[in-house]
């Protein structure tokens, strides 16, 4: 099983999104299970859940993962493909955020745009890896900070760009043969405090972690970099 994985296609998104879909997913998550076993976690006859499940498998979402006897009845063990899933947003290409429309650092819609601009790169680059059967390398930086003042953000904000700008033109070759193109990600916005209740990080499924920001002065930092080998 995979840790996660990307959903590129718009068939296989609407599957998973439907509520009862979601939570055999999570349930399948946890370990195999047969309609049976599942439809009483869920409240629903076993012909009900047979019925999502082979939707589900039908979009490569659950697969087969063994037999079993059980009377005169051989029932059907299904798992999840993956721990979690990420629906990108070629699921919806034609209205798809495209960061280029415009460029506002400052801007959350822009952050936005281009968090889900990785989403959608890094979807296709893992799912073009594995079809090759070659290794992606990648690299993700992620921290907090609390800053004192509005200040000492606007300071922090001035350094990381300019200490970011040197090295990308010190390690910029355009004109190298054989060299490889990298697109190079650092984004700073107000840390997501999970409501009561909720998972602090991850998630027990498929379901997306919401939250309300706390904006006291913690701020998240990510950066990324991708690199295919």
């Amino acid at each position: 099983m995979l840790d996660v994985t990307v959903i590129e296609d718009p068939a296989a998104a609407a599957v998973s999104l439907d509520p009862i879909r979601g939570r055999l997913l999570a349930e399948l998550a946890a370990g195999p299970a047969s309609a049976a076993m599942l439809a009483g976690k869920v409240g629903l006859p076993r012909q009900k859940v047979n019925y999502h499940l082979k939707a589900l498998e039908r979009h490569g979402l659950v697969e087969l993962a063994g037999e079993r006897r059980k009377g005169n009845v051989t029932e059907r063990l299904m798992r999840a493909t993956a721990a979690s899933y990420v629906i990108s947003p070629l699921a919806l290409a034609a209205v798809q955020p495209d960061p280029d429309r415009f460029r506002d650092q400052l801007s959350a819609r822009w952050l936005l745009a281009v968090g889900a601009r990785l989403v959608r790169d890094v979807g296709t680059l893992i799912t073009g890896a594995d079809r090759a059967r070659k290794r992606l390398a990648t690299y993700a930086l992620d921290g907090e900070v609390r800053f004192a003042s509005a200040g000492d953000r606007a300071a922090f904000i001035e350094e990381l760009t300019a200490g970011v700008s040197a090295l990308l033109r010190k390690y910029d070759s355009p004109g190298a043969e054989g060299g490889r193109d990298h697109r190079i990600v650092v984004a700073v916005h107000p840390t997501v405090k999970p409501r009561p209740g909720e998972p602090t990080s991850g998630t027990t499924g498929p379901a997306d972690v919401t939250g309300t920001a706390d904006l006291t002065g913690t701020t998240h930092i990510t950066g990324t970099a991708e690199i295919q080998e």
